[in-house]
């Protein structure tokens, strides 16, 4: 007898952007020849920020095509890591910075690192959180009026 469980939502389901930390070195040009790498097969960096230290340096990208890069990035040998990231769309950036904020912090939700969008998706500014629980992000997030974008909103 079959039973008829109440479906439930995937982790990976919900608005969630894929975010790739590529370790480079320290050197003049290396996000360069990443930047290239993925132009050359039609993929393009749409938000990045990079952190370096005295050696090496740590570049997170997110893509407009993730599967295509994380294969390219494999058969390169070149390491990286991967995670989700929640990308909010900002349509005033003065104020609702605060609001997103004021939101997560209610949430007691911690914020890990955040960066902006090269791309304006729909015209508006947008913003990329590494939070430490992604689906209280997005409640809480979707229960303050704010826009959550998806792999596909940010993707050409």
């Amino acid at each position: 007898m079959a039973l008829d469980l109440p479906e439930t939502t995937s982790k990976t389901g919900g608005p969630l952007v894929r975010q790739y930390s590529v370790f480079l070195p320290n050197k003049v040009g290396a996000m360069l020849d990443i930047v290239k790498l993925l132009n050359s097969h039609e993929t393009h960096v749409v938000a990045m920020s990079v952190s370096e230290s005295t050696d090496s340096a740590i570049a997170r990208i997110v893509v407009s095509d993730p599967d295509q890069v994380e294969q390219l990035f494999k058969e390169k040998n070149i390491a990286f890591g991967k995670c989700e990231v929640v990308v909010v769309e900002l349509r005033e950036v003065a104020t609702q910075l605060v609001k997103l904020l004021s939101t997560l912090f209610m949430g007691e939700i911690n914020v890990h690192f955040t960066y902006p969008l090269l791309i304006r998706p729909r015209g508006q500014a947008a913003i990329a959180l590494h939070v430490d629980d992604n689906e209280c992000a997005i409640s809480v997030l979707n229960g303050a009026g704010f826009k959550l974008l998806s792999q596909s909103d940010i993707s050409r």
